[in-house]
């Protein structure tokens, strides 16, 4: 069960009058169900034709037949000039089924979609692509479609082929083309058509990484040209550094929306929360047999301020102290920790690896317990759930004890961070250097 905190569903945007003109999207109690059964869907399907045809379609869409789910219920949405808007949630959430009831592929069962402007759905890049017609034809089909004419795509083509990447290959048939080469003119095609509303799907984790970054730039200049996006990613990083607000959907319902940060926050907490996170940022571990240990034995990992108080919340930008108790046997020379640090909910990669023997730190330690303190200036770590390997070894080699997950949280309550993927302590002032101007 999802839980949301009140500080997060207050944190709801306000539209006033005068920035009504300015909004280009709006959905309104949109719903939208399916058949989990193929014969009773096509059934459903008829029956519903049949009504709409009558002019009877109306208050049996609100309920659910036999088989039938709620894909979406009653999700509400404004989207204005020049604005990103981040769609999160898991897998099943209902994200691609908005976006495909916005771009006008599915027809809700309830509610109203309001464009004002030209939208380019980037959902499945290429997938609208005739493969036996060469790549030039295939501009001019799907540019058509998105609504240009034919002397819009003449100026358009050479931009389209230039962005692309595909000038050797314009006039062979599509099925000669890779994934990738595909997945470049789809997403060219689409930006060129000069869209209001652009609906992102994923479809930037396609592509080489020299492509992804283009892309981006090309969204970005969109941005400041005025126009806006929707954008479904799962990577965190990804929703933090090109939105300013987020939405949440989660089994179709809407959870919460305001600043990204936040939402993300909320997101990866109900993501993770049930999978061994502790809320507090510290974790205790239970005392070995003699049997089982190898002379020294973690028993509590903690953060601590520098005034030696127990944080129950690690704030970016903050001095902290990452404390690791350990219950010693027998005496040890050149022991050493490794805690490599990986964000929960993004692509798994190694964010920060800490390590005395790479600081070239020697530690040694006599029977009894003792506490291995790493002091942490100024916390560079952005808002997010993090998971970190705690190795305990003699050199570098032999492990005396490891723990295999601790995590913590990071939070922003001062917003020092929205974007970007760490924080740099920094403080600003304007001096002035011309004489005659002071």
């Amino acid at each position: 069960m999802v839980t949301i905190s009140e500080d997060a569903l207050a944190e709801q945007p306000t539209y006033t009058e005068s920035s009504q003109n300015d909004v280009v999207l709006s959905v309104q109690g949109v719903s939208k169900k399916f058949c989990r059964d193929l014969k009773r869907s096509l059934v459903y399907g008829v029956q519903d034709i049949t009504r709409e045809l009558s002019g009877l379609r109306g208050s049996h869409n609100e309920q659910l037949r036999k088989k039938e789910f709620w894909a979406l219920r009653i999700v509400d949405l404004e989207l204005r000039r020049g604005d990103a808007l981040g769609l999160v949630g898991k897998n099943g959430s209902g994200k691609s089924t908005l976006l495909r009831v916005i771009a006008g592929l599915i027809k809700p069962d309830t509610g109203i979609v309001t464009i004002n402007g030209r939208v380019a759905p980037l959902i499945a890049l290429g997938a609208g692509f005739n493969p036996i017609l060469t790549g030039r034809e295939n501009i001019y089909a799907n540019m058509a479609i998105l609504g240009l004419s034919k002397a819009e795509i003449d100026e358009r083509f050479d931009e389209v082929v230039e962005f692309a990447e595909i000038e050797n290959a314009i006039d062979s048939p599509v099925q000669s083309y890779s994934s990738g080469m595909a997945a470049r003119l789809g997403f060219s095609c689409a930006i060129h058509t000069d869209p209001d509303v652009m609906l992102i799907d994923e479809v930037l984790a396609v592509g080489d990484v020299r492509f992804k970054a283009k892309c981006h730039r090309k969204l970005s200049s969109l941005l400041e040209l005025g126009k806006s996006f929707v954008l479904v990613s799962h990577q965190s990083h990804a929703i933090l550094n090109v939105c300013s607000s987020a939405l949440y959907l989660s089994d179709g319902k809407f959870i919460a929306t305001g600043k990204s940060h936040q939402v993300m926050t909320l997101y990866e907490q109900d993501l993770f929360g049930g999978q061994g996170h502790v809320a507090d940022n510290q974790l205790s571990l239970p005392e070995k047999n003699e049997e089982d240990s190898k002379g020294i034995d973690i028993v509590q990992i903690q953060f601590r301020d520098f005034d030696g108080k127990t944080l129950k919340n690690v704030d970016v930008g903050s001095d902290v102290v990452l404390c690791v108790e350990c219950k010693v046997h027998k005496a040890y020379e050149g022991i050493n920790l490794f805690m490599p640090v990986r964000e929960i909910g993004g692509d798994n990669k190694l964010i920060l690896h800490m390590s005395s023997y790479y600081d070239n730190e020697k530690i040694n330690l006599r029977p009894g317990n003792h506490e291995i303190r790493l002091r942490m200036y100024s916390l560079g770590l952005k808002p997010g759930l993090y998971d970190m390997k705690v190795f305990l070894k003699k050199g570098s080699f032999f492990t005396l004890d490891v723990v295999e997950s601790f995590r913590f949280q990071v939070s922003s309550p001062k917003d020092l961070i929205t974007r970007g993927t760490y924080y740099q302590q920094r403080a600003w002032e304007a001096v002035c250097i011309d004489e005659n101007a002071c």
